[in-house]
């Protein structure tokens, strides 16, 4: 396993262009479009200094959402409607029991995009581990956070995130309580050989979306402040058919 890549930021500095208070908007249950276009439009105004640093919390009607690097082997075979998007990555689901977090985030230059990725991660560790599964941790290669198995690995929280003009979009998904069987018409992420599960699975109790946006929106506000410092985590390494992140200009 290899250490963390040495960031262009100290651990315990801010990621953040500013220090101004994040405003977190909890929004319920939203169309993915709608999201989306608000996401936009909110990035637009944090980049031109409108709005401060906004995190949405969410849940999705079911949906399909393919990213950039989407292969037609990918894709849905349920006949069901997918929504390409400029996210990096590939093809996963978001549907009700999955807690949805999308970061408007102004990063402090220079901009360290992996950096960004792993304290997402991070957040994500603390709080499932917290919550009772301490094997949570990273697949070198693989972004997300897993639990590990024989043979299959499984994926928990997904990421995939965009950047412009120094601002974040796009995020995180936490699986609860959600169904796992739209994932069964797909191969999420574009990986076949791992599995997905979410903590109510795991923990064979149910977990609620309302139970984890307080402990992970507190994770990830302590990581972008520098508070919640990147370890090491890996616990396998293996190759990635597709990449988290997209940025442009």
């Amino acid at each position: 396993m290899t250490a963390p890549r040495a960031p262009f930021f100290p651990a315990d500095q801010s990621i953040r262009a500013d220090n101004h208070p994040i405003d977190v908007r909890y929004l319920k249950t939203i169309d993915y479009l709608d999201a989306w276009h608000l996401q936009a439009d909110l990035a637009v105004q944090r980049s031109q200094g409108e709005i401060n640093d906004t995190i949405l919390v969410l849940e999705h009607p079911p949906i399909y959402t393919a990213g950039k690097r989407t292969e037609d082997s990918d894709r849905p075979t349920n006949g069901l409607p997918v929504i390409d998007v400029d996210r990096g990555g590939r093809i996963t689901w978001h549907g009700p029991g999955q807690l949805v977090v999308y970061p408007i985030i102004k990063l402090a230059d220079p901009i360290d995009v992996v950096d960004y990725v792993r304290r997402i991660e991070e957040a994500l560790i603390q709080v499932i581990r917290n919550i009772g599964l301490p094997k949570a941790g990273r697949v070198d290669g693989r972004s997300g956070v897993w639990l590990p198995g024989d043979p299959e690995h499984r994926k928990v929280a997904a990421l995939g995130i965009r950047i412009t003009k120094g601002v974040t979009m796009h995020g995180l998904s936490l699986n609860c309580s959600n169904t796992l069987e739209y994932y069964e018409h797909i191969i999420p992420c574009g990986i076949t050989d791992a599995g997905v599960t979410t903590l109510s699975a795991e923990l064979d109790r149910t977990v609620t979306v309302e139970e984890m946006i307080e402990p992970l929106i507190d994770a990830l506000t302590r990581a972008f402040h520098g508070e919640l410092v990147v370890a090491d985590h890996s616990f396998d390494a293996l190759p990635d058919p597709s990449s988290s992140t997209r940025r442009t200009n």
